[in-house]
């Protein structure tokens, strides 16, 4: 299950990712500000990426720690998309799977296509 896909902006791959409010019902954050993230990538290796949520009415959700690093290892940069999808690998250990994908040009008509780790 899809929980958001997102079009990188300045920000988000300098800094940290923002992403929707309604986001939030999918994760538990068990009364904190913060919650560890244990997310499969695209090469089935195990990350831990930290998701904030803000103080007070607007409690937009944001990643942290261990995000700039995805961004790293993938290559990606403003305009490339990223997709958080709930699911359960027990032999892993992960609850999430990230995907980067990048625009490719298909027989003339743009679409997504998985971005390949460049680390």
């Amino acid at each position: 299950m899809q929980i958001f896909s997102k079009e990188l902006k300045d920000t988000d791959v300098r800094v940290r990712l923002s992403f929707p409010t309604h986001c939030l019902e999918h994760l538990d954050f068990a009364g904190n500000n913060s919650v560890d993230l244990r997310v499969k990538d695209s090469c089935g290796e195990l990350r831990v990426i930290r998701c904030l949520k803000r103080n007070g009415d607007y409690k937009k959700p944001v990643l942290s720690k261990g995000w700039l690093k995805f961004v790293a290892d993938y290559g990606l940069g403003v305009g490339d998309k990223v997709v958080l999808l709930r699911e359960d690998d027990h032999s892993l250990g992960s609850q999430f799977r990230i995907e980067a994908r990048r625009t490719v040009v298909l027989l003339g008509q743009k679409a997504w296509g998985e971005v390949p780790r460049a680390t």
